[in-house]
């Protein structure tokens, strides 16, 4: 939303100086137009005080802010799509990109969304003392990805239990190893833990039911 004030001064820099003092922003923040230029007069008599429009976007919601940011990014990165923004009920927002072409904006396993969400969670939280987590979704890749995710981890804890053996999973990002963690956690015969360091962390279903003590010791992300 462009917003704009007027005010004066005897020159045109004070009249500027003045609404950006009164409005807290930078010259390169905001436009200029000048209304009425600084007429001096004779001895001081008939001067007339230069006068100024200064415009400015207010952003006026976190939403607007993601969308106006997303907009641009998407638009530098040449991608054909519009970002839709919800706030949820617990002050985090929920992302969804709509378009055609949205598979270089998932990329390989999501991590181009990944780069996408993390960026944008970078920037809307920056200088904020609310701290917002951001979720950046395309075609339901997310809702898709953590049901196939569930699926596997269900496949490999009867692996695991039939063979009474552990088995490491391919390497995984975080969100998607907490997804494995969070579909065995109640599985009857395995417990799981992560290994090894980013970008190569697994999770390893592994036999038998751990002990608290053991699953404390255990790093599970």
């Amino acid at each position: 939303m462009i917003k704009s004030i007027e005010t004066t001064g005897k020159t045109e820099d004070e009249a500027i100086a003045a609404a950006l003092a009164e409005l807290g922003k930078d010259r390169d923040e905001v436009s200029v137009e000048i209304l009425e230029r600084s007429k001096q007069g004779f001895l001081g008599i008939g001067s007339t005080p230069a006068r100024v429009r200064v415009s400015y976007e207010e952003i006026e919601s976190v939403v607007e802010k993601t969308e106006i940011f997303l907009k641009g990014l998407l638009e530098r990165m040449g991608a054909e799509a519009e970002p839709h923004v919800e706030l949820l009920e617990n002050g985090d927002l929920a992302v969804n990109l709509t378009g055609d072409k949205l598979g270089m904006l998932i990329g390989r396993r999501g991590e181009m969304l990944d780069a996408i969400q993390h960026i944008t969670g970078y920037v809307i939280n920056r200088g904020s003392s609310k701290r917002r987590h951001i979720s950046v979704d395309a075609e339901q890749y997310r809702a898709k990805r953590e049901e196939a995710l569930e699926a596997l981890a269900r496949k490999m804890a009867a692996k695991v239990v039939k063979y009474r053996r552990n088995m490491t999973l391919e390497p995984m990002n975080s969100y998607e190893r907490h997804v494995i963690h969070t579909a065995l956690q109640d599985y009857e015969g395995v417990s799981t833990f992560s290994t090894g360091s980013e970008p190569n962390r697994r999770v390893v279903v592994a036999y038998g039911r751990s002990s608290r003590q053991e699953l404390r010791r255990e790093p599970r992300d």
